[in-house]
């Protein structure tokens, strides 16, 4: 892709967010799960007529490639959803304040992952035999989601925050929806940017599992990128509707242990054996579509009201 298209994609991006926090979504309120989906299915229908763009103008093979990355990062920010849940929980966020704590968190994660991204590209293009690492980490990550019973978080021991809180002063209490107040003629950080600290790098953690993913199944930085972007959003806008029903999704965790262990075996057979990205696609969506109707069909077992 052109500098070109570059330019104009991330001023769509910047474009569609400024309409959202300043339009849509101005001051500090609580997010209902019926504005959540809308606008979850807003950034869906986005991303499609995105993909169907791509399919015009670049060919069925990056339209599929796109479709696969998206299908894959979507599933596995579905995962962040967990840790913002249990960050929010640990700082006593309100809820009128978590919106725009994900919007500036969603923000940073975008420039962060367009690193990651380009970085990842550039040393498979060096270093070809990295590409066998990153299944191979993949394949691990994998197994090891997959025994993985309760997952936890420690906020209070992130070391980029205690490093933090030494170098700065923070504000005592919470501080309404600032990130910065005037304390004794000078500007200080709030408890509640330390949670926004605290959700950007958690994101670098979970962009160390999903970018290996995604150059299993694309190298094109942009297809990547855009794909992420579009995945991010979208987590955004569904947190509010999917929040209070993690639990639901009980066997989601054994669907994205398989996918990762799939497109790392695909990355290490590259160069033996290449899985097309049509198979790909059918099986990354045939595995997430079982744990999902069994993770419900379980719920109902449990909960027959339901």
């Amino acid at each position: 892709m052109t500098t070109l298209t570059w330019i104009i994609f991330n001023a769509f991006v910047v474009l569609m967010l400024m309409v959202d926090l300043g339009v849509f979504h101005k001051g500090n309120r609580v997010i209902s799960v019926k504005e959540s989906l809308v606008w979850s299915v807003i950034w869906i229908v986005v991303a499609l007529v995105f993909n169907a763009g791509l399919f015009i103008f670049s060919g069925s093979e990056k339209a599929l490639e796109f479709l696969t990355v998206y299908l894959v990062e979507r599933s596995l920010s579905v995962d962040n959803i967990f840790v913002f849940i249990l960050v929010f929980s640990f700082f006593g966020v309100k809820a009128e304040y978590q919106y725009k704590i994900l919007f500036w968190g969603i923000l940073g994660a975008l420039v962060m992952r367009a690193v990651f991204i380009l970085a990842g590209v550039a040393l498979i293009a060096k270093f070809h035999w990295m590409i066998y690492l990153f299944g191979a980490m993949l394949v691990y990550i994998g197994i090891k989601m997959w025994f993985e019973e309760n997952k936890e978080i420690h906020p209070d021991k992130n070391i980029v925050l205690k490093v933090f809180k030494k170098l700065f002063p923070v504000a005592e209490g919470h501080a309404g929806s600032e990130f910065f107040v005037k304390h004794e003629g000078r500007y200080i950080v709030t408890p509640l940017f330390l949670v926004l600290l605290v959700i950007e790098t958690t994101d670098i953690i979970f962009a160390v599992d999903s970018i290996p993913a995604a150059l299993a199944i694309s190298t094109d930085s942009f297809i990547i990128y855009s794909a992420n972007v579009f995945a991010i959003l979208g987590l955004r806008a569904l947190y509010f509707a999917l929040a209070g029903s993690m639990q639901m999704f009980k066997y989601l965790q054994h669907g994205l242990s398989l996918v990762l262990a799939f497109v790392g075996v695909k990355m290490i057979l590259a160069d033996v054996y290449k899985i097309s990205i049509t198979v790909s696609l059918g099986v990354i969506t045939l595995v997430l579509a079982v744990s999902i109707v069994l993770s419900l069909a379980k719920n109902k077992a449990r909960n027959p009201e339901i």
